[in-house]
Order: C-alpha cells, then structure tokens, then sequence
C-alpha cells in the first residue's frame, strides 16, 4: 500500500468510528498494545491483557515482525497494525478494552491507531499519548485533573494528571468508548504517569527484541 492508499483507506474506514459507550459496557480485562523496533526495520508487538480491577497481567502475547510501510506522518498506524493483530489472536484472555500507546481520534485525519485497531477488532479502544496533538491549558497539579485537547478548534481528546504533580498524558478515543469513560478507565491504571497497559506492553516488546 503506497501512502496515498493509506490515507485513502483512513477516509474510507473512519465513518465506521463509534464515539459512544455501550450501556453494558463491563471491563474486566484491558489489554495494552505497544511495538518495539530494532535499529534496523525489525519490530516486536506485545500484547499484554490486565485484570482491570487489581492490575494483575492475566494474559500476554509477542509477534516478532518486520515494519513494511515506511514512517509517514499520520500513517504510523500502517507500519504497527499487521503485528499488533496478529498479537491479539494469539490472546487466550479476550479483552474488553484496548490501550494503545498512541492516537485516537487526536490525528489529522481524526483516525489515529486506537481509532483502526478499534474499528478492525469492533472492540472499544483508546489512545493514550505521551505528546499532544492539538493545545490544551494545563490541567490541575491534582491526580484526575483533566483539561480539553483541542484541534482546528475541536475537541479531539484530554490532557489527563494520572499523578499529582506529573506531566499529563493525553487520552483520546479509539471506538465504541466516549472521552469520559476513557478517561476514567485509564485512570484506574495508572499506578505511574502511564498506564500499566502501556508500561508492561513496553516492557515485554522490549525483552523480546534481539
């Protein structure tokens, strides 16, 4: 797929996105989704799957892959997404909700990687960002503190203190999740500035990649 076909299957794809939670929405397992890459284009995509309640890993997965697509802005999700699947089906563990360690609707084209693995899996998913995209005012010094993400002058996500006095994180919605139930649900993962999700997913990626 060139990077013209890629920005046309985002356009095709994001009419599909769901920015509002099922009312039975329960999660119990969230699994985090992260790709660690070799100098060269060699990559490992881990999957880990938490007990949403007491953080305990319940479930993990490792692809080992290669990136075959290039870096383009705004398409990063093309060179992470093939692996990161095939991660999610080797899962025993089925997650009610995906973290992914990047974008949702806070992209250019409001289709970040949350938003595709979302709309791909049809399982309810969010982005958490270490950078923003868009502005934002900081939000309170105090944990839970939240301010709006803006971009073009819509809201696309929120700067969210996991830990009182540490940097935000951004949060935006992936699928089938609304923004306040995102943040909350990321919230009760964070032990540290990032979720566990994220910091696990990391870290085995990283052990795997030789």
């Amino acid at each position: 797929m060139t990077p013209e076909e890629a920005v046309a299957e985002q356009e095709r794809l994001r009419p599909r996105v769901v920015t509002t939670t099922d009312p039975d929405l329960v999660v119990r397992h969230v699994a985090g989704l992260d790709v660690s890459y070799a100098d060269d284009d060699r990559l490992v995509a881990a999957a880990v799957v938490l007990d949403a309640d007491s953080l305990e890993t319940v479930d993990s997965a490792v692809v080992h892959g290669r990136a075959g697509f290039p870096y383009v802005p705004g398409l990063f999700a093309f060179r992470e997404l093939p692996s990161l699947l095939d991660a999610l089906a080797k899962l025993t563990v089925p997650p009610d909700l995906l973290v992914c360690d990047g974008q949702g609707l806070a992209h250019p084209r409001r289709f970040g990687l949350a938003c595709h693995v979302g709309v791909l899996t049809d399982l309810p998913s969010v982005g958490v960002a270490k950078t923003p995209m868009g502005r934002f005012d900081p939000p309170g010094e105090e944990r839970g503190a939240v301010s709006d993400l803006v971009d073009d002058g819509e809201v696309v996500g929120r700067a969210l203190r996991t830990r009182a006095g540490v940097k935000p994180v951004f949060v935006s919605v992936g699928h089938r999740i609304d923004l306040d139930r995102a943040c909350s649900e990321v919230l009760r993962l964070c032990v540290h500035r990032l979720p566990e999700t994220t910091r696990r997913s990391d870290s085995l990626g990283r052990a795997h990649l030789r």
